[in-house]
């Protein structure tokens, strides 16, 4: 569970903003229903996979809490797990696990969401469900008490994220005295004086099918669905609803704030009020905000002058008023005013002279074009009707796309007269302080208490949900991806979809800088990275920008590179791509920039408590000397010159170490003939290098403590090498384990042990990295500094019972019905589609593995489970990395 202003956009600019958009003509049949109880119901036909997403979007969040009590609608979002008349906790968990696990929720200033992504199949099951809980909750002083220590690790766990504090700051400035000056978290003391019948009360007044919105995205048929809507939810009572907060701002006053962090690197940013849902300028204030953000502004200009690390521009729009921020990123020891005033100095120069009416129909072209990708993702198409009807206020995401269309040069620019005072901007300065070197811990200290495991107990389902635990086998659907081979040596695949007139790309040059770099010239890679976005020999950065602009697609050119665009436009980006990716600039110019900035990343980086964690687990976990323990240092990086770059560039870019994979809206012959047009000349030279570590033996345990003043909260990872390898046939009873362990909420061991039962944890996830020639599992907790061994303990426990004890066939059965149901929903974006390709080819597996394996786990046995657990498994062999205060 999550609130979309848990960050407000401020981790480095990289918080999904859910741009508007879908024309329903194209996306499929579209039916609208309000029900007599005054449920507005919205059905979306999606026919990318066969599967479905269903939000209840209630309309109450932060705004609604009662004074002193912050975090009351983040609370009742947890306690919605804990159990309703007819459906218990244990048995909402269960369902869960059965349909997938692939669920969430989200609370913010005005809206609480609730989320089920599941096979066509378990539709009813999920509405079903949300039904039960609209109807009524239990909010148990009991289960409010066991819930109680997880939100509270929560609240930690956020307040030892220096970003999180910065945005809560901002907030705070930014609408002091209304309720929009705090995001839905809440406090650890106002939680504590939290009761069940307060929650109670909450749901009560608030949860009422008249304050909700329904959508339902997905290859459905509208009218059954609207069918079985009616009778699910068409009895539940409408309610009177409480009169609502309202949301008077007072004028913005000016004010600076200074913060330390723990990254690498400073922050400088600056923030201003921007046009909310509501306004008649929200379109104008979206493309601003895109204007502000385009790598041909002023502001990223910073970056490739040599004047910043990064910089950007992002917004976020409440209903009544919405704010943006600038920021650009420095290097540690340098002093972040300066920066400040820069970014100021540029937002006045666009507000005095306007901003380019070029940039300003880019903008609109790219918000067009997002409209059109955002149904290529289920889930996404979901989230865009959610946003357009229950926070924007309007009856279809096509009204955005509709405004957008109508701003003008003039709107953007009196919208940014309007908006981008820095008069009355609210600047702030994240300064890096080191926290201390890595220390060597004694391990962990060992309790008298009692942390024996206790098994999931059975849960008999409801009649209703009794038929999601049965066993499904996966078929080969029909139309299964082409895969081809060019002259070349490049791998392309290719899958057909028609959910929309989009085309998207991934691809990868498959590589091991750890092997590849020559001795002494670490930190290459990193160099010809961030040059890559530099343009080519025949294009300039500019130009390269300008050109994708013109086609509003979006590429990134490297090891990793990517396009997504609609169909029409599919052989100019690809040219484009093609053209960057074999023929780059590499200009002595951009070099210099590149390398200055690389290694102001690296001197910061060496400091970083997150760096640190990183570097102290792979020193434990590898042999000395290893590729994998490389690593790049300022004092080489600033000796590497720009041939070095060409020859390290030379022998990794090369077509018989490609794979390129096409999702969407066009036949594999069309596919091939563009990329045989931009990549086919491609050619290789010299040996093929080798890119696949070789074994290593199994890790001896330690124990390191990384200090972190920013945390209040110790972040624990637990990791060791193992000797499976994903060719060898325990990888699969390794899975099932993994998956009782892990992955499906409550339902799972370590959530119910660690959580539900103790409260030691918000969260934690038990992990099974597998590759061709190493693998490692570990687990990773963040808690309390005097429950880091309690925690622990409770894992180790956990994994020497599965050693010795078979899990139960109930267990059994979830993990491998998670284990199938997540092959069923991998297919929910042409995105995820093509990654999952792409990983399968860079693992040299066959394309149908997925479902190859799902019919393999229904075959695996409790005992094949204890076997692979006894032979690989290692409770006591950890390397246990802790970050933030010292363990007690």
């Amino acid at each position: 569970m999550n609130r979309i202003n848990k960050y407000v956009g401020l981790v480095i600019a990289l918080a999904v903003f859910l741009l508007a958009g879908a024309n329903p003509a194209l996306c499929g049949e579209v039916t609208r229903a309000t029900l007599k109880n005054g449920l507005r119901v919205v059905i979306v036909q999606n026919s990318l996979a066969p599967v479905v997403t269903t939000q209840v979007n209630y309309l109450v969040g932060s705004n609604e809490a009662p004074p002193g009590f912050p975090g009351m609608a983040h609370a009742q979002e947890h306690m919605m797990f804990r159990g309703s008349p007819g459906l218990s906790s244990d048995q909402l968990s269960s369902i869960i696990a059965a349909m997938g696990g692939n669920f969430n929720a989200q609370t913010e200033q005005s809206l609480t969401q609730y989320f089920f992504t599941v096979p066509v199949e378990d539709m009813e099951t999920a509405l079903h469900v949300e039904a039960v809980r609209m109807r009524g909750i239990l909010d148990s002083d009991k289960a409010w008490g066991e819930e109680r220590g997880a939100i509270e690790q929560e609240v930690v766990q956020d307040l030892s994220d220096p970003e999180y504090i910065l945005s809560t700051r901002l907030l705070g400035k930014l609408f002091e005295g209304s309720p929009y000056e705090h995001d839905a978290l809440g406090t650890v003391p106002s939680f504590d004086k939290t009761t069940g019948a307060m929650l109670k009360t909450f749901h009560n007044d608030w949860y009422a099918p008249n304050n909700a919105i329904l959508v339902i995205v997905g290859n459905v048929d509208p009218q059954r669905t609207l069918a079985m809507v009616k009778r699910l939810f068409g009895s539940i009572p409408g309610k009177k609803l409480p009169s609502r907060t309202p949301i008077d701002l007072s004028p913005l006053k000016p004010a600076e704030l200074e913060l330390d962090s723990d990254l690498s690197y400073g922050l400088a940013v600056t923030a201003y009020r921007f046009p909310g849902l509501e306004s008649p300028d929200y379109a104008a204030g979206m493309v601003l905000s895109d204007v502000l953000s385009s790598r041909r502004a002023n502001l990223y200009a910073l970056v490739p002058e040599g004047k910043a690390l990064s910089a950007s521009f992002d917004s976020y729009a409440l209903p009544k008023m919405g704010y943006g921020f600038a920021l650009a990123a420095f290097p540690q020891g340098e002093d972040g005013r300066p920066m400040v005033e820069t970014i100021r100095r540029i937002i006045r120069e666009y507000v005095t002279n306007g901003v380019p009416a070029e940039l300003v129909e880019a903008a609109k072209r790219h918000e067009i074009a997002q409209a059109e990708f955002q149904k290529n993702s289920v889930e996404g198409l979901a989230s865009a009707w959610s946003q357009a009807l229950a926070l924007e206020g309007h009856s279809s995401p096509d009204d955005d796309i509709k405004a957008i269309g109508h701003v003008t040069v003039a709107d953007v620019n009196r919208v940014a007269r309007q908006f981008l005072v820095n008069d009355t901007a609210i600047t702030a300065i994240m300064t890096p302080r080191q926290s201390g070197s890595p220390v060597a811990s004694g391990g962990f200290s060992r309790t008298n208490e009692s942390f024996a495991p206790k098994r999931v107990k059975r849960v008999k389902l409801p009649v209703w949900a009794a038929h999601v635990t049965m066993p499904r086998k996966v078929v080969v659907t029909k139309e299964e991806p082409a895969d081809l081979k060019l002259k070349n040596g490049i791998r392309l695949i290719v899958k057909t979809t028609r959910a929309s007139d989009a085309v998207t790309l991934y691809g990868r040059v498959k590589n091991n800088p750890g092997l590849e770099a020559l001795p002494g010239k670490d930190g290459v890679d990193e160099i010809l990275g961030g040059l890559f976005s530099y343009g080519s020999k025949t294009m300039d950065r500019l130009g390269f920008q300008t050109a994708l602009d013109e086609i509003a697609a979006d590429a990134e050119v490297g090891t990793v590179f990517s396009l997504q665009t609609l169909k029409g436009h599919f052989d100019r980006g690809v040219a484009l791509i093609a053209d960057n990716l074999i023929n780059p600039a590499l200009s002595e110019e951009s070099f210099k920039v590149v390398r200055k900035e690389t290694s102001a990343l690296l001197a910061g980086q060496e400091k970083s408590p997150k760096w640190l964690v990183g570097r102290a687990l792979k020193t434990a976990l590898y042999p000395k000397d290893d590729p994998a323990l490389r690593y790049a240092k300022p004092e080489t990086v600033d000796k590497l010159t720009l041939a070095n770059v060409a020859d390290y560039y030379h022998t990794v870019f090369r077509p018989d170490v490609t794979t390129i994979v096409v999702v969407g809206n066009i036949t594999p012959e069309e596919a091939r003939a563009t990329i045989e047009k931009y990549f086919g000349d491609w050619k290789a030279g010299g040996p093929k290098p080798e890119t696949e570590n070789q074994p290593i033996a199994d890790n001896k345990p330690a124990a390191v403590v990384v200090p972190n003043k920013s945390r209040v909260q110790d972040e624990v990872t637990l990791e060791e090498t193992l000797g499976v390898t994903r060719s060898h046939p325990d990888y699969y009873p390794l899975q099932v384990g993994l998956h009782i362990l892990t992955g499906a909420f409550y339902a799972t061991r370590l959530y119910h042990d660690l959580r539900e039962n103790n409260g030691l944890v918000y969260s934690v996830e038990a992990f099974l990295n597998i590759g061709k020639t190493r693998s490692s599992f570990g687990a990773e907790y963040g808690c309390n500094p005097q429950n880091v061994s309690k925690a622990r303990l409770i894992i180790e426990r956990d994994l020497a019972d599965m050693q010795v004890n078979p899990v139960t066939p109930e267990e059994l059965s979830q993990a491998k019905n998670l284990l199938v149901h997540q092959v069923l929903l991998s297919n929910t974006s042409t995105s995820g589609i093509a990654l999952g390709l792409l990983h399968l080819s860079q693992m040299d597996l066959p394309l149908d593995e997925p479902t190859r394996a799902a019919n393999i786990y229904l075959g695996v046995t409790a005992t094949q489970v204890r076997s692979a657990f006894s032979r690989w498994i290692r409770p006591g062999g950890f390397v246990q990395v802790t970050s933030g205060p010292e363990p007690r």
